[in-house]
């Protein structure tokens, strides 16, 4: 009976991860690859090029704004962005990645990490624009204020927050458990359910504390599992130094014209490499899609432009700095051992890593342990958020109690669905964000010709923040 009831629920979930799949190939067509890479390369250019500024938003990271509109720092503000950001789809899901469409992939995640800086730019500004002051006094913002108050689109708006609230459990709860749980299990022997029980109660008590308290882990835990991360990575790479500029050449050539992976298995055509890159790269920095601006809006900052670059230094940690190397270090290992083929896919990070003598896989297992905890808390605000604006502070309750829930269940699911559904649920959710960043793009020049190229980054906004729900 136990058995018959296992192979149904399989076969279900088959069905569902194959009709997802087709979703996703629709969704992530040409029109919304168009849309998305069309949206970051339309407001560098009209922005002129704010990636430029990267090193005035690192500087930025250790001034304190004395305001006393905001409810954590900004530096704060970009940790748990980060934590959300950085996650499984840093370090699984490249390798995912290449497996669906080839080492090329990795050439379109990067760019897509290089331009989504003007685009994360543009979304902390509007952020804090057209945030609003709750009645507990905590601020809240995002793309659904930005559609309702900039645009006068509520019914955008609360599209943007059904989306977010749904997607939260794809991006930022059932893939990143699935992906503890799967690490824990191969690196350590450790029962799915062993680490769904622990990874559930540890995210039950942090969210006691809302933000501050979600806050405050994020700050001590990004920094570190991203620093111990970059040293395994850089280590690789030593030891096989020979296979860099092959490895990189490799990566250009399947980018653009979707060469055979190495190891004989068949490449991707250069539409899937672009395509899974592209989502692959939205899926690790959220550029685009609106997630991180919810964080944005929560800083301490005397002006918008401020905080927009700060946010803008989002992506270019996430993706092109961790993801770029976490694709050299696959595409370097798959050249230089053949036992190690970019079919592999989810457990292609694990098997380079395993080429570490003695502490390579618990390295991994310990940066991938970290990145899914603080990305699970990340995002756990962001759905929160979202809930809050559909129905108020009267959801957050019953949402948090159901996010706990779903914790242990990504634990124990099948990863082929999970990580479908997060492609879904992205390209839904970066719609009506990308409608809001094109058609306010005339507020964002104002706002940076006035704070940014006039040099006024010092000056504080004295516009009235409005009391929202």
């Amino acid at each position: 009976m136990l058995d018959a009831l296992q192979n149904a629920f399989f076969q279900t979930g088959d069905m569902l991860t194959s009709r997802l799949s087709a979703f996703s190939s629709f969704l992530w067509g040409w029109p919304l690859l168009i849309l998305l890479l069309g949206t970051h390369l339309y407001l560098t250019v009209i922005l002129r090029f704010p990636q430029r500024y990267l090193l005035k938003a690192l500087k930025l990271y250790f001034v304190k704004d004395h305001t006393d509109k905001g409810d954590i720092s900004p530096f704060s503000s970009l940790m748990v962005a980060l934590a959300a950001n950085i996650g499984a789809g840093n370090i699984i899901g490249v390798g995912v990645a290449i497996a669906a469409g080839g080492p090329g992939a990795i050439f379109w995640c990067w760019l897509t990490g290089v331009l989504g800086m003007a685009t994360r730019y543009s979304e902390g500004l509007l952020a804090i624009k057209y945030r609003v002051e709750n009645k507990d006094g905590n601020m809240s913002g995002g793309p659904m204020f930005v559609l309702e108050r900039g645009m006068k689109c509520k019914w955008l708006g609360v599209l943007f927050a059904v989306f977010t609230a749904i997607a939260a459990f794809g991006i930022g709860n059932l893939t990143q458990g699935n992906a503890a749980a799967e690490q824990l299990y191969h690196a350590f022997s450790i029962p799915a359910w062993g680490t769904a029980t622990v990874l559930t109660a540890l995210t039950a008590l942090v969210m006691l504390g809302g933000i501050r308290g979600i806050a405050r882990v994020c700050a001590f835990f990004v920094p570190v599992m991203a620093v111990l991360y970059i040293l395994g990575c850089m280590y690789i790479l030593i030891v096989q130094a020979d296979y860099i500029l092959p490895a990189i050449r490799y990566i250009l050539d399947c980018a653009f014209t979707g060469e055979a992976a190495a190891g004989g298995v068949v490449g991707a055509a250069v539409m899937t490499a672009m395509r899974t890159g592209v989502a692959r790269g939205l899926f690790s920095n959220e550029a685009g899609l609106g997630s991180a601006a919810i964080a944005s809006a929560a800083a301490q900052n005397r002006n918008p432009v401020r905080q927009a670059l700060i946010s803008s230094s989002g992506p270019f940690w996430d993706t092109v700095v961790i993801c770029a190397l976490t694709g050299i270090v696959l595409t370097t290992s798959i050249i230089a051992h053949p036992d190690i083929s970019c079919s592999d896919g989810s457990r292609l990070t694990t098997l380079a890593f395993s080429k570490i003598p003695y502490m390579g896989s618990p390295l991994l297992t310990l940066s991938l342990v970290t990145f899914v905890v603080s990305t699970i808390l990340g995002w756990s605000y962001f759905g929160e958020k979202a809930l809050e604006y559909l129905g108020g502070l009267k959801l957050v309750t019953p949402y948090r109690v159901i996010w706990v829930a779903a914790v242990f269940t990504g634990c124990i699911s099948k990863i082929d669905l999970v990580w479908v559904f997060a492609d879904c649920a992205n390209g839904l959710m970066a719609l009506p964000n990308l409608i809001s960043l094109i058609a306010l793009s005339g507020v964002l020049v104002q706002q940076t010709r006035y704070y940014l190229w006039q040099h006024r980054l010092d000056e504080y906004d004295e516009s009235h923040v409005p009391e929202g729900k």
